[in-house]
């Protein structure tokens, strides 16, 4: 009997840390999507693995390459909003950024409401939570930095809208951002 309990305590602490930061920083529970589909960039920078029932909309430039998706069959106020975009320019997670960040979205009328340095896909990056009103809906928003290396970052947002399982929504959101993949830069 007391190794079973052991054993189960093993297996419970293990589950427990092989968990991303961002998820337990969230509590996310069992969060995810059933039936995904692998989308790549424009550029074939980076893919991610989206819910086969989603919108997907493509978009590039000189910098960056992104992939924007929401699942367009729910309500705003029910589903999630992800942009996914590789940007060419180089970041420091300093002082500097942080006060940039917050005084771009203080002028967007949003309010910081966490935020905390963090690993995600074995990098660098930091994520930072604001709040606040877009036309009549309470909003929120995920702005998610990953260093990628010297030269590129990966920027996820994700927006929820309304006030019904923020987190929960937040935490699928973040299901999918943990399988971004990097591929071989040219």
């Amino acid at each position: 009997m007391k190794y079973r309990i052991l054993f189960l305590a093993s297996i419970l602490s293990f589950s427990c840390t092989n968990k991303s930061e961002i998820i337990k920083d969230f509590n996310c529970l069992n969060s995810g999507f059933d039936k995904l589909e692998k989308v790549d960039d424009v550029k074939g920078l980076f893919s991610i693995q989206l819910p086969t029932n989603w919108k997907i909309n493509l978009y590039q430039d000189e910098v960056q390459s992104s992939i924007f998706a929401a699942d367009t069959t729910r309500q705003l106020t029910e589903t999630v909003l992800l942009d996914v975009t590789l940007i060419n320019n180089k970041i420091n997670f300093d002082d500097v950024f942080l006060l940039q960040q917050e005084q771009e979205n203080l002028a967007r009328n949003l309010i910081k409401t966490k935020s905390k340095k963090i690993t995600l896909l074995e990098k660098s990056s930091i994520y930072i939570v604001y709040k606040g009103k877009k036309g009549e809906f309470n909003y929120q928003t995920c702005h998610t930095f990953i260093k990628i290396d010297e030269k590129n970052i990966i920027f996820a947002k994700t927006e929820v809208y309304g006030d019904s399982l923020v987190n929960e929504r937040f935490c699928n959101s973040f299901s999918l951002i943990e399988n971004i993949k990097i591929h071989q830069q040219k």
